[in-house]
């Protein structure tokens, strides 16, 4: 039999939906602290000082095409999907961008060298920020898990107005449903 090659462009059927475990409760209303996230294009971006609407997905980590992920990825709910994920904002950036969203990133605990290759193997037209140091999930007590010695943000979305959450989605299920979902949140909140 042949060796399966770990694909994360491929959401396979069957894996657990996450539950809400009730750890983004308080973010919706949070002033967002002056901390500074390095970006994949290179420019710092402080999240707390963006004028206008900013959509930021929040994601545990992409994973490398042939490289498989750790052991029991799969199995942790919420886990699998991060590059569907991606793409699905990648997919849906003019639309949002035609919505009044001024600004779109991604954001995990990856280390920028790791997002850049994959933001463009991805081919994404936007940044994405590391929060490498945990120091932005700390400050506003991102909910988070652990695995293979990492310590990796859960899977969400926030609509961030003028450095204020307005609007959290958590949990996201299925991954590459989620910039579909925050399309159409942003669409029905404008009528």
């Amino acid at each position: 039999m042949a060796e399966l090659i770990h694909n994360p462009l491929n959401l396979p059927s069957g894996i657990p939906a996450p539950t809400d475990d009730g750890a983004a409760k308080h973010l919706t209303g949070m002033k967002l602290p002056d901390i500074a996230l390095p970006a994949t294009d290179g420019a710092p971006v402080k999240l707390s000082k963006l004028r206008g609407r900013t959509v930021v997905y929040i994601y545990p980590r992409t994973g490398v095409p042939g490289v498989d992920p750790p052991d029991g990825w799969d199995a942790i709910p919420g886990a699998r999907g991060c590059t569907p994920q991606s793409c699905g904002f990648r997919d849906h950036f003019a639309e949002l961008k035609k919505l009044g969203v001024a600004h779109l990133f991604g954001l995990s605990t990856q280390d920028t060298p790791y997002q850049r290759e994959a933001a463009e193997r991805l081919h994404l037209p936007f940044p994405v920020l590391s929060d490498d140091k945990l120091a932005f999930a700390r400050a506003i007590k991102l909910p988070t898990f652990s695995v293979a010695g990492m310590t990796l943000h859960k899977r969400m979305a926030l609509i961030i107005d003028d450095g204020i959450i307005t609007k959290t989605f958590y949990p996201v299920f299925p991954p590459d449903k989620n910039a579909e979902v925050v399309l159409e949140w942003i669409q029905f909140s404008r009528a």
